[in-house]
C-alpha cells in the first residue's frame, strides 16, 4: 500500500517565494545575517551551482536557486531589475531594518509610520531582490483607513 503524503509539507504554506539569485550560496549567508534565515537544506548542481535551497524566515519558507541561463533561469541583476517585493513582518522593524542595511542591503524607502497602521520601509538586497519590512502598530476601521489614506495621498494629486 502506498504511503499517504501531504500535498503541502508540514511547516510550509501554500505560497512560497522562490528566488533566482546569481550567487545563491552567498545570498544564503546574507539572508541569515540580514533576516535571521534558518537553512533547512540545499542541493548542489553542476559547476558548483545551487539547484535548490530551503530557508525559513519567521514562520515562512523561502526557496533559492542559482542562475541557470541555459534554462532561462535569470536573477534580477541579470535582467535589470525586479517587479516583485517580498514583504516581511517582524516584531521590531527598526532593529530588523538596521540589521539588513548593516548586512549590505540598500535603503529604497526609509522606515515610516504609514497610514494603514504599519511602520514600513524597503531595502534592496545585494542580489537585486526588493524587500519591504514592517511592524504592525495599529488597527483601523475601513472608514478610518479610507480617511487616513486620502489624507496621505492628497499631496500626490
Amino acid at each position: 500500500m502506498a504511503q499517504q503524503v501531504k500535498a503541502v509539507p508540514d511547516g510550509h504554506h501554500t505560497l512560497t517565494p522562490h528566488l533566482i539569485v546569481k550567487g545563491a550560496s552567498d545570498a544564503i549567508d546574507f539572508y541569515k545575517t540580514a533576516f535571521g534565515a534558518v537553512e533547512h537544506g540545499r542541493m548542489g548542481g553542476p559547476g558548483g551551482l545551487l539547484m535548490h535551497a530551503d530557508l525559513q524566515i519567521g514562520d515562512s519558507h523561502l526557496f533559492l536557486v542559482d542562475e541557470f541561463p541555459a534554462f532561462g533561469c535569470l536573477g534580477p541583476k541579470t535582467i535589470g531589475g525586479t517587479a516583485v517585493t517580498i514583504h516581511l513582518y517582524v516584531e521590531d522593524v527598526d532593529a530588523a531594518f538596521a540589521r539588513a542595511v548593516e548586512a549590505g542591503a540598500t535603503v529604497k524607502m526609509p522606515l515610516m509610520d504609514m497610514f494603514w497602521g504599519d511602520r514600513y520601509g524597503k531595502v534592496m538586497d545585494p542580489y537585486g531582490h526588493e524587500w519591504s519590512l514592517a511592524q504592525h502598530l495599529a488597527d483601523y476601521t475601513p472608514e478610518e483607513m479610507a480617511a487616513r489614506g486620502a489624507a496621505a495621498m492628497a499631496p500626490c494629486e
